[in-house]
């Protein structure tokens, strides 16, 4: 099973990994300035970022000056080392005794960040660890949305709430938070519309919900996570710090990242706002929606 899950690690950050000429590139071959200079520029091109570049690149160089003979695969286990380290505690994980019946989740984001696919296979992967799931298609903005869901809800066998175009998102929200309660669900997913993060009306739309939740559940929504396209790189972090400030967010979920060569980014989200990353999606399929591993990353970025 670890194998298997390493493996869409390392298919779903391919493009990342590529930057580094992992195949007969610099970690094919034996080290020296110049493939050092090159690996450097490569974690600027994935967009790590200054401060996680520099700590690769001074681990590299210190155990360079030390052994002239070293080799590139020596690197990008350095590499592979600096990272997880970098990333210690960055792995969200959810208690495999839930503290609250239902655990209610709310997904934000700006649009296109894929939420409603992700608020889908989120609600698969918890069905098939045993747990009961109701959706809610709190995204009333956008006109195909509760079409889109609706379709998803149906060819994965998920309960579903469903909105209407117009409607008020916070009713739909409390309606499903109501119907997982009286059907005594395990989670409730909200899926909410597209927030420019610019657009303070939209950001106060997002407060609304949370308030009104809070009527059936104090402490609900439980889970504020922010959906994240991982093609989108460094200009990710600036969205997770408005949304964070607002939303007092708990967890990332990143997206898209089979499409991208700047899977760094993640890490600076991490380094600046200490939000966890729950989950990464690594392909178009609903399994392809994984639990975020900080090892499973920095081998499939280092393909060490």
């Amino acid at each position: 099973m670890f194998g298997s899950i390493l493996q869409k690690f390392k298919d779903g950050f391919r493009k990342t990994a590529r930057l580094f000429g992992a195949v007969g590139g610099i970690f094919s071959k034996k080290l020296d300035a110049a493939s050092i200079d090159e690996l450097e520029e490569a974690l600027y091109g994935a967009d790590f970022g200054v401060q996680t570049a520099d700590e690769i690149i001074a681990e590299i160089k210190k155990a360079y000056s030390a052994d002239k003979e070293l080799h590139g695969k020596d690197a990008a286990e350095i590499g592979r080392r600096v990272l997880t380290r970098i990333l210690d505690g960055a792995a969200g994980a959810l208690p495999d005794v839930p503290a609250h019946r239902p655990e209610v989740i709310a997904l934000v984001g700006v649009n296109g960040a894929g939420k409603t696919t992700t608020a889908a296979k989120l609600a698969h992967r918890f069905a098939e660890d045993g747990k009961s799931v109701i959706l809610g298609a709190c995204d009333t903005f956008r006109a195909a949305a509760n079409e889109q869901i609706s379709a998803w809800a149906e060819k994965l066998a998920i309960d579903l709430v469903p909105g209407r175009h117009g409607a008020d998102a916070a009713a739909v929200a409390f309606d499903t938070v109501r119907a997982a309660q009286a059907r005594e669900r395990d989670v409730a997913i909200l899926d909410t519309a597209g927030r420019l993060h610019t657009k303070s009306h939209l950001i106060e739309e997002l407060k609304k919900i949370a308030r009104v939740v809070g009527k059936l559940d104090p402490e609900a929504p439980h889970h504020r996570w922010l959906v994240v396209d991982g093609t989108l790189g460094s200009n990710s972090i600036e969205q997770a710090r408005i949304f964070h400030e607002a939303f007092n967010l708990t967890g990332l979920v990143v997206t898209k990242l089979d499409g991208t060569s700047r899977g760094g980014a993640l890490v600076g989200i991490w380094r600046e706002l200490r939000i966890p990353i729950y989950f990464v999606g690594l392909g178009e399929k609903p399994e392809d929606l994984q639990p975020f591993s900080v090892e499973n990353y920095a081998a499939a970025v280092f393909n060490a």
